[in-house]
């Protein structure tokens, strides 16, 4: 498997697309152990493509563009506004709100970054804020998106760690709204020290807030449907992509009325864009998968790991560092892929919850579309925003750090995470 690794990393020196990258150092496995056919390599490939619990992806996909072209994410700022007008650095205020509740909608992280760098970016710079400092608000504003459902990181470690997709969403709410609250405290401080004054001396009245709420009452009661109807048996997380998707289209058509043909039709084209770059990766990581578990290198991890420290808290610790470092070089869908079915084995062997560390490795794992050299959404909200993706990574450390905070919160306190999967599901 080492000949396997290095050609994977080498590809990546060399430019290649990470998931030519997956799939080509994923085939070389096959050719140093020739005595395993090779026609695996192209069924593996197929059957990862066939997944009925990862048909939730592009259906989530599907619904999260639906939904950011019929008008609800246009309803979604102002209710953010009427909420944070009052608070210094209100337009970053916007962002950390926006993204919670954008998390029930889109389920992306670097899908959230770059619209709110568009929809909020412009309105920032004209009022003074420095570009980095908005830059990494709205970057890291949208690791949100990673706990509160429908999360696709979530989704892919449900699938391939075999943990159930129902616990994980109802998990991420709690650690959602944690984060939300961490990065709002953290804006208000750093906002305070450039003197970001709010937009209005007062909060929001009781009637503006209501009224607010009222107008996005479609997209609030979102991912409660979706939570509701998965625990009572109306669907499966993979069915309930495909509710997402006719409660998108009936929103758009029926309530706010803003669902043109022009607009599905350019809606399914976009779709059909990054459902290709995803599931492409999703079907080569199938061979990669493979040689780790022929080579049983989930089982030899977990000795190796174990071996240093059977402390659940210490272990996880060693984990996440680990996590921290692949994230700043692999792409979030990637290390999630490859990643899961290595580590998961290796952190219930000590009694640590599937449902606690899917929320761990996630939140972790996705603070790496932020982080140099390759983080995608570091890049794309640098470039939306006019400045340079040094400027953007001094300006998240703050950031950075008050993500991390809520992390150990998640590792010290598990029913932070298990609370409310409990509480819907049974322990």
């Amino acid at each position: 498997m080492g000949i396997v690794v290095i050609a994977f990393f080498l590809l990546l020196l060399l430019g290649m697309p990470v998931a030519f990258a997956i799939g080509i150092s994923g085939t070389v496995f096959f050719f140093v152990n020739p005595q395993i056919p090779l026609s695996i390599a192209v069924q593996k490939t197929v059957s990862m493509s066939q997944s009925f619990t990862l048909l939730a992806i592009p259906l989530f996909i599907f619904a999260g563009n639906l939904m950011n072209n019929t008008g609800i994410t246009k309803r979604l700022v102002k209710l953010s506004d009427v909420l944070t007008g009052h608070m210094y650095g209100n337009l970053a205020q916007i962002s950390c709100v926006l993204s919670t509740l954008m998390g029930g909608v889109s389920g992306s992280a670097n899908a959230d970054a770059a619209m709110e760098c568009r929809v909020l970016g412009p309105s920032m710079t004209a009022r003074g804020y420095k570009r980095g400092w908005s830059a990494a608000v709205n970057g890291i504003t949208s690791l949100i998106t990673a706990t509160i459902p429908p999360s696709m990181g979530l989704i892919i470690f449900g699938s391939v760690g075999e943990v159930s997709i129902g616990r994980l969403f109802a998990g991420g709410f709690v650690p959602g709204f944690l984060m939300m609250m961490a990065l709002m405290i953290t804006v208000n401080i750093t906002a305070r020290k450039r003197n970001y004054a709010p937009e209005r001396v007062k909060m929001a009245t009781l009637p503006e807030v209501g009224k607010a709420a009222l107008d996005s009452i479609w997209a609030l009661f979102f991912p409660i449907i979706l939570i509701v109807g998965i625990r009572f048996g109306v669907f499966t997380a993979s069915e309930s992509g495909a509710f997402a998707c006719v409660y998108a289209i009936f929103v758009g058509v029926f309530i706010y009325k803003e669902l043109t043909l022009k607009v599905f039709l350019q809606t399914l084209k976009d779709t059909s864009g990054d459902i290709g770059i995803i599931m492409v990766l999703v079907a080569f990581s199938g061979i990669f998968g493979y040689g780790i578990v022929y080579d049983s290198v989930p089982q030899a991890m977990a000795s190796f790991l174990v071996g240093v420290t059977s402390n659940p808290y210490a272990l996880l610790f060693i984990v996440i560092a680990m996590l921290v470092v692949s994230g700043m070089f692999i792409e979030t869908t990637v290390i999630a892929l490859l990643l899961t079915p290595i580590l998961l084995p290796v952190v219930t062997k000590v009694g640590i919850d599937p449902v606690q560390f899917g929320l761990v490795m996630m939140s972790v794992t996705t603070m790496g579309i932020m982080t140099p050299p390759v983080g995608i959404a570091l890049y794309t909200t640098s470039t939306i925003m006019g400045c340079k993706p040094e400027e953007t990574t001094k300006e998240a450390i703050p950031f950075i750090i008050a993500v991390l905070a809520v992390v150990a919160i998640m590792v010290f306190f598990p029913d932070v995470v298990l609370f409310i999967p409990n509480l819907i599901f049974g322990k």
